[in-house]
């Protein structure tokens, strides 16, 4: 699985961050949280990072990536009752958009879940 290692650190960090706070916190509250337990692991954090999308090679729009670790992993949060379908396909048009493959869906919910989203370059 590519970049195992560093998703077991970001899942580890995730439910760290559940166990302390718990569900009803604002999605930024989660994203702040995460961040500090990233950074404990030495990892490379870019808070609200901008990406820009493209058509017929001009710019239609610009997102931003709650978190991006080590230019590799792309973490979109939530703080939802659930995951839901447009959540994933969120996620991966934010891969669709950039040259990272892999993200990771986390939802500080009243249950934590996560799905990890792949989109290889090969496809873009």
């Amino acid at each position: 699985m590519q970049h195992a290692l560093l998703t077991d650190k970001i899942l580890e960090s995730f439910f760290i961050v559940f166990n302390k706070l718990g569900y009803g916190f604002l999605e930024k509250v989660y994203e702040n949280a995460i961040a500090i337990e990233l950074l404990k692991h030495n990892l490379e954090i870019k808070q609200q990072m901008p990406i820009k999308v493209f058509y017929d090679k001009q710019v239609v729009g610009e997102y931003f990536a709650d978190i991006i670790i080590n230019d590799s992993i792309i973490l979109e949060l939530k703080a939802a009752e659930a995951l839901r379908v447009e959540h994933v396909y969120q996620l991966t048009n934010y891969l669709k958009s950039t040259q990272i493959e892999v993200g990771l869906l986390l939802n500080f919910g009243k249950k934590p879940e996560f799905k990890r989203v792949l989109f290889t370059n090969d496809k873009k």
